[in-house]
């Protein structure tokens, strides 16, 4: 009797995935930290989820490779950016998986809404009355931080979260500040982000292609091989302290250091950052490589010694560092990092194990800093062995129903 008990449990759970609807507007294959978070997400329980995400470029060709359905609302193509895009897609957004959500339940008859991000949350609020689920809220970052300064989105925002069976922050800080802006008795957990290798290309895995890898962006940049490489990768936008690594270029070349700095990136800083590199004579060592694909990606990670962020705290343009996601990657490709000691960057690098973490604020601890791991090749060794064991750690988002069983 117990093994036939079991077997119908069994029969009954399967007959009922998939029970979870993922909702994003923020979604593969359109590059986002967030979209990326979404995925992987899904990844790990394709078979109870059902995606409903805004349109994009390419969605088709990717949806259809997908192990889960997944549904769109569209965007017609001159809303994607512009003026007029900005003012219509957020009510888009909210009208459209509000609509679609319920079109899907009746269809599925989920028993969750994972909603992946704090945007758009008025949407998720109604939905929480018209249908009979449950439902968990991610948090990023900004996307919290953009709730606070309207009183009326806030109360709606604080009784999304109260009515939520849980809150998922990708971070220690965003957690904390979360509970600094609100007072709640919703259980709150903490899911960072992970690595999922294959959007760097099937190279990544194999330490001869990476070692190709490092030979070919590093010729076409003309740097040697003996030389030191800096690699920084985000938007050229002034508090991301790109500025800052290059001014310590001269120094280290002072004191002796054969040093070179690739960024990866666009923004409206590059004039201002190329000409910062002009006026203190290191253009031939400070390399714009532009926007950068994901897939060629891992040929710039090989190919630096060092990687660097130095990003600064920008309260003026509401710009939280929710998660460092870059400095997880390059600690996936085993290089060191020198990061702030500041924000999300705290759940990423670990003091002394795989970077080094410094006062942005600080022109002379940022430069002892570099000067240390430039010049100490079994530091940056050791700090990046100890950073890809760190990369493969993960909190897995089923923990989230344990209760379940």
């Amino acid at each position: 009797m117990e093994h036939i008990s079991q077997l119908t449990a069994e029969i009954r759970d399967k007959a009922a995935y998939p029970d979870i609807l993922v909702i994003s507007r923020i979604f593969l294959p359109k590059e986002a930290v967030i979209g990326e978070y979404i995925y992987n997400r899904c990844l790990q329980d394709p078979e109870r989820v059902i995606v409903l995400a805004a349109s994009c470029s390419g969605d088709k060709v990717f949806d259809e490779g997908q192990q889960f359905p997944v549904y769109r609302w569209f965007y017609p193509r001159y809303w994607r950016s512009g003026f007029v895009g900005n003012i219509l897609k957020p009510w888009v957004n909210i009208v459209c998986s509000f609509v679609l959500a319920i079109r899907l339940y009746f269809r599925y008859h989920y028993r969750y809404i994972e909603w992946g991000h704090g945007y758009d949350f008025p949407s998720l609020l109604l939905l929480s009355y018209f249908l009979p689920i449950r439902f968990f809220i991610y948090l990023h970052g900004n996307d919290l931080d953009c709730t606070l300064h309207n009183p009326v989105l806030r109360s709606l925002f604080k009784l999304t979260l109260k009515r939520a069976e849980g809150i998922v922050c990708n971070s220690s800080y965003t957690r904390d500040y979360l509970r600094t802006a609100f007072r709640l008795d919703t259980p709150t957990h903490v899911i960072n982000p992970v690595i999922r290798p294959e959007k760097f290309g099937n190279n990544v895995a194999s330490p001869n292609s990476l070692d190709d890898l490092r030979v070919r962006v590093r010729q076409a940049y003309n740097i040697p091989e003996s030389a030191i490489v800096i690699l920084s990768i985000g938007r050229l936008v002034k508090h991301k302290g790109f500025d800052q690594v290059i001014d310590n270029i001269p120094l280290l070349l002072t004191f002796g250091v054969d040093v070179h700095y690739i960024i990866c990136g666009q923004g409206s800083s590059e004039s201002e950052l190329k000409s910062l590199a002009h006026r203190l004579r290191v253009d031939k060592r400070v390399h714009f490589a532009g926007y950068v694909h994901e897939r060629e990606l891992a040929g710039y990670y090989a190919a630096c010694d060092i990687f660097a962020m130095l990003t600064l705290l920008d309260t003026k343009a509401n710009n939280m560092e929710g998660f460092g996601m870059v400095y997880l990657e390059a600690s996936y490709f085993g290089k060191p990092v020198i990061a702030p000691r500041l924000g999300g960057v705290l759940d990423t690098v670990q003091h002394e194990e795989n970077g080094i973490l410094v006062n942005p604020n600080s022109g002379y601890e940022v430069f002892q800093a570099f000067n240390r791991l430039c010049k100490d090749q079994q530091l940056r060794e050791q700090l990046g062995r100890k950073g890809k064991e760190l990369a493969k750690r993960r909190t897995l988002h089923r923990s989230l129903y344990k209760s379940e069983g």
